[in-house]
This record gives structure tokens, sequence and C-alpha cells, in this order.
């Protein structure tokens, strides 16, 4: 993010207020908007230099080009390394990203070995978006990544495998059924989605993440006329308390983001299969009829169409919920903090997203 680069003088958070939810859902939807991405490495470095201009006093106000500057900037870099996340898994590629692997699980017939492959190719996609976007005061050890890997994707695999074998045998009408067998590979998705954000960050709770004190107006000036910046001010420490928080809003921004995702596409393809003459009389006309994989590939097709939609509108409603630079009494974490909070006895942490 900015915070990285160099200079003394902060930009501002954002646009936006990020008090509020609005404040933080407009936020969201600029760091997670898909055109960043084709910014590519010549608008990211023009970027960069903009907002290294006005850190370092060569700008001197906010314009549209600096805002657009940071907002690239700060979907493209991580927050903590300043480091280029790997475009697939940056969250302005989060929905587009996860469409690839949604395509492959609504494949009609799959079958155990189909749909134990697109599990497995759906945590590992997790996995890489959660561990790229973690917190990186507390990096995992490769074996602990592995095991968290391998434990996700028995959970994801069991849920898809364990509610594929349960829908036929439940006692309802062919019509709840229906719905039922449409909502299982969303289940397994969300299911695993919370876990796997958990288990990929679990190691912070372990060791803790880096909090540091909220800074006043006066001592962030002061630090601007010293030649330092917000992020020169060193850790008062790991705290576990703080990693709880940020780890368990992860997970719980996962089941906010999946549960929409889950539920209304599945929902509206159903009604329109069934509800909708137009596609029933879409589904008879004669040239679909004699071409099967045509007709299989139209429910797809309007499938991937809504959860598309949904998801781009779901994500930053989801991560808006709780903010990722968060501040927090130093008093509510360990006793070591007590005491030590900065402006209005607080302190600040990345949660990360």
């Amino acid at each position: 993010m900015s915070a990285s680069l160099p200079g003394s003088r902060d930009l501002p958070s954002s646009q936006y207020d990020l008090s509020t939810y609005y404040g933080r859902v407009r936020h969201t939807m600029s760091i997670t908007d898909p055109s960043t991405l084709l910014a590519g490495s010549k608008g990211l470095e023009n970027a960069k230099r903009l907002v290294t201009e006005y850190k370092t006093g060569k700008l001197q106000h906010m314009t549209p080009e600096l805002w657009h500057a940071k907002k690239i900037v700060d979907s493209t870099l991580h927050p903590d390394t300043g480091e280029p996340v790997f475009l697939p898994f940056r969250m302005s590629c989060f929905v587009l990203s996860n469409l690839i692997v949604t395509a492959g699980m609504l494949q009609p017939g799959l079958g155990t070995a189909g749909t134990v492959a697109w599990q497995v190719a759906n945590q590992s996609l997790n996995v890489a978006i959660n561990s790229s976007n973690a917190n990186k005061s507390s990096p995992m050890t490769t074996a602990d990544l592995a095991k968290s890997y391998g434990i996700a994707v028995t959970a994801s695999c069991s849920v898809a495998l364990g509610l594929n074998a349960l829908v036929p045998r439940l006692k309802v009408s062919p019509s709840t059924r229906n719905v039922l067998s449409r909502l299982v590979p969303f289940a397994a998705v969300a299911t695993a989605g919370a876990l796997n954000a958990y288990l990929m960050r679990r190691g912070e709770i372990v060791t803790g993440i880096d909090v540091r004190p909220v800074l006043s107006d006066e001592e962030k000036k002061k630090l601007t006329e010293e030649g330092k910046s917000e992020a020169d001010v060193p850790s008062l420490g790991r705290s576990q308390k703080a990693a709880k928080i940020a780890v368990y809003e992860t997970s719980a921004s996962r089941v906010i983001n999946n549960t929409p995702i889950m539920i209304i596409p599945a929902m509206t393809l159903y009604h329109i299969q069934f509800k909708q003459a137009w596609y029933k009389n879409l589904m008879e006309k004669e040239w679909i009829k004699a071409r099967p994989r045509v007709a299989a590939s139209i429910p797809i097709g309007i499938n991937l169409g809504l959860i598309a939609a949904v998801g781009f509108v779901a994500l930053p409603l989801a991560l808006a919920v709780f903010p990722q630079k968060q501040e927090i009494s130093a008093d509510s974490l360990e006793p070591e903090f007590h005491g030590k909070g900065g402006n209005g006895g607080k302190v600040w942490f990345n949660r990360g997203l």
C-alpha cells in the first residue's frame, strides 16, 4: 500500500469516511475494482511515482489523478510488505479467479473424482488468496501451511461428497430435493471458505500480530517534521488477542461473502428453469434439442452470469463489515499493553483481507 512507499507525508487513508460502514463499502469497492488489474507494471510504477511525489512534498494537494494512483497502489501492494500481490490472488481479482473454479464445480455429472478435483482446486485458490492477503507480521511455516491446506481440502471434500450422498436420501418433494442439490457445491464452498481462512491464519493466534499506538494529529505532524511517517512507529509487541480478532473477523467476512453467492444464483436459476416460460420455450427449440452440449451449457452460462453479478456486489459489502486497519483499546489486550495505547488509549493493527 501507499504507506510502504518513500516519503514522510502520509496520504489520506481514503476519500471516504472509514468510520462508517457505507464509507468502508465505497472504499472497498475502490480497492476491489477489477479495472485496476489493467494497470500493468507501467501503470503501477507511474502510480507509485505520483504517490511518492505527494509523500515527499513535490505534489501539495490530492487530485483525481493522485486518488486514482493511490487506488492502484492500494489494490496492488500488500500493506505489510509493500510488494505486489500476485495478480490472480489480489482482492480485485477475487471474483474473476473464483468464477473459473465455480465453472468447474458446476459441470454436470462430475462424479466423485470430479467433485474432489474441483474442491481441491477451490481450496488451493482459497489458500493462495488467504496467504497472499494475510497479515505478514507472523508468517506461517511451510509445514503449518501444508497441514492447514490438507485439513481445508479434506473438510471441503467431505462436505461436498457427504451432501451429495445425503440429499437424494432425504424424504422431501422432488422440487425441494432439486433445490437442495443445487446448493451442495456452494454449501461446501461456504463452509470450507471460512475454515480455510481460519486454518491458514491460525498461526497468527499463536505468535500474535504487531500492534502500534494510534497517533494524534499533533504526533503525526511531529513525525512528518522529523521525516517519518506513522508506519515508522515501532511496534508495541505482538498481541494474540488482536490476532484472534483479525482471524475471526476475516473468517466471518468469508461466510458473509459466500452466503448470497451460495443462495441467490441457485434460487434464481431454479426460478428461471421451472417458472419462466421463455426459458422453457428456448429449451424446446429443435436446434437446441439436437445439440446436447449447447443445452447443457445454457443453464451453466446463466448461473455463472448470476454468480459474477452477485459476487461483484457481495464482495465489498462483506469486506467492509470489519475495518482493515482496526483500532482497539490497549486495555482490552494482554496486560503488557495496558496503558500503552496512543490517542484515546487505542492501538491499531492490520486485520488483513
